[in-house]
């Protein structure tokens, strides 16, 4: 490796060495991150330079600069959150008149028993998951499809691991359609997004596969052993929600179990057709028609579209001229929706963007240094071109910072480490930022913290305890991470 000319650190950039220390220990003892993030940005903005007059200007510049942080991390990830937004709000609609269900209800017919009604649920948990985020899509999936898989014999926990594992596991870590959590990455990296989202796809199906693959195996011998049994028939429930862990209750069922509308059944065969179409043509046009591909920000306007006419001509089919009132309710169950997932990021990502010379000149001004990327470049002059110690530090992170039960809160620490790193070590970026990632994602998006909403949400509607699921993950998961690892060190040789 080249070696370069060591970055003389100053005290913000220690400042920002010991917040990401702090945040650590918090994640470690499962608390927020936030404060310390915030007051992180507040000391960098008080250690700025070049220094204000006074000591009065000084803490308004640092308290304007814990704004523009936040405004920075805001601009850079809205399209994604208004994405996420319309596509929750159209699938509201579709919920409206039925034809969420009807667009499932096919798959019933291809699980003859167990070991199809495991992959039936888990293929179409990653579909739904891809276009629709994996928690509204299991409230889909699993209210209708995971009854019928217990009817034919697969338990309860062989359900919630398939929903999970394809779900917030695969689907999720690799975000192929949305992209939402590579854009999250790839800003705190300095990369594109179109670029590190073929390396997030390539670790999350390996992760999975090794996961599905000794996950199968663990529910065979054990149902052959007896210790799992098939359900009976007065065992097997009808889901009612994805949000409180095995809790269900019986009165709701006229709100999430409306009649099928007149127009039902046109849209649930109109909305899959369209969407997967936009899907192939993007794949089609990235690879037979580079010079027209649709990717980055045009692929986000084009699905964010696409979604925002089939939410208002879905609306029209439910309400008739009352859709003129009663769109602004899904709209706003959307917007809810995304701002939930990303309100507590935003001022994680406003600290560890500033890690970024780019983003770091946007908040503080004009020559700011890119704390993290400085304390990388030092950092590569010790690492000396082991990459297996970056690759499997980097996985670790990734499990670690997952570990606060969100997976997105640490993906600006594993996209800023990966940036700073992957720099200074003279290696490819993109390889060390996905497979942070796909780590952080896989743990805490998640499957094994037994606190995620993910886990809740897939343990809850199959009636399991999320503990027991997250038993069950662990060393599958855990495999799939490693042998994910091992790819990364060769694909970095």
């Amino acid at each position: 490796m080249e070696q370069l000319e060591q970055v003389q650190l100053t005290a913000s950039h220690w400042v920002f060495l010991l917040v990401i220390l702090a945040i650590f220990v918090s994640i470690g003892f499962r608390k927020g991150v936030i404060v310390p993030s915030i007051i992180g940005i507040f000391m960098l903005g008080l250690l700025a330079e070049p220094q204000h007059d006074g000591a009065l200007n000084q803490v308004i510049f640092a308290v304007q600069v814990v704004f523009r942080a936040l405004l920075n991390a805001g601009t850079e990830l809205f399209d994604i959150m208004l994405v996420i937004a319309l596509m929750v709000a159209m699938l509201k609609s579709l919920q409206s008149q039925g034809a969420d269900r009807l667009m499932v209800a096919p798959m019933k017919k291809l699980m003859v028993g167990p070991w199809t009604a495991f992959f039936v649920l888990g293929v179409t948990m990653y579909i739904a998951a891809a276009f629709f985020w994996p928690t509204p899509a299991v409230a889909l999936v699993g209210t209708v499809l995971i009854p019928v898989a217990m009817q034919v014999g697969l338990p309860a926990i062989g359900a919630a691991m398939a929903v999970n594992l394809f779900g917030h596991g695969m689907a999720l870590s690799a975000d192929p359609i949305i992209q939402g959590a590579s854009r999250l990455t790839a800003s705190a990296a300095g990369i594109e997004t179109t670029t590190l989202v073929p390396y997030t796809l390539l670790f999350s199906v390996v992760v999975g596969v090794v996961a599905i693959t000794l996950a199968c195996l663990q529910l065979r011998r054990d149902m052959r052993s007896g210790v799992l049994e098939a359900p009976k028939g007065d065992e097997v429930f009808a889901p009612r929600s994805a949000g409180a862990a095995a809790v269900q209750t019986e009165t709701v069922k006229e709100e999430e179990e409306p009649e099928a509308g007149p127009y039902a059944r046109l849209f649930a065969i109109a909305v899959p057709i369209i969407l997967l179409s936009i899907a192939g043509l993007m794949i089609y046009r990235a690879v037979f028609m580079p010079d027209q591909a649709i990717r980055g920000g045009g692929a986000t306007a084009l699905l964010g579209g696409t979604a925002t006419i089939l939410l208002v001509l879905s609306s029209f089919a439910s309400h008739g001229h009352h859709a003129l009132d009663g769109i602004s309710t899904y709209t706003r169950e959307g917007f809810f929706f995304a701002i939930k997932i990303f309100a507590p990021i935003i001022p994680i990502a406003g600290f560890f963007f500033l890690g970024h010379p780019g983003h770091s000149a946007e908040v503080i001004g004009a020559g700011a240094s890119g704390f993290l990327f400085d304390i990388g470049h030092n950092i590569g002059h010790y690492i000396d071109g082991n990459i297996f110690l970056l690759t499997f530090g980097m996985a670790f992170i990734g499990l670690l910072s997952g570990m606060d039960g969100s997976g997105f809160s640490g993906l600006p620490l594993v996209g800023s480490l990966s940036g700073a790193l992957g720099t200074a070590a003279n290696v490819d970026i993109h390889v060390l930022a996905a497979l942070g990632q796909v780590a952080a994602i896989f743990a805490g998006g998640g499957t094994l913290a037994a606190w995620a909403f993910g886990v809740a949400a897939d343990a809850g509607i199959a009636g399991v305890s999320p503990a027991a699921l997250v038993r069950r993950n662990f060393v599958p998961v855990i495999t799939g991470i490693v042998v994910a690892s091992l790819l990364a060190v060769f694909l970095l040789m």
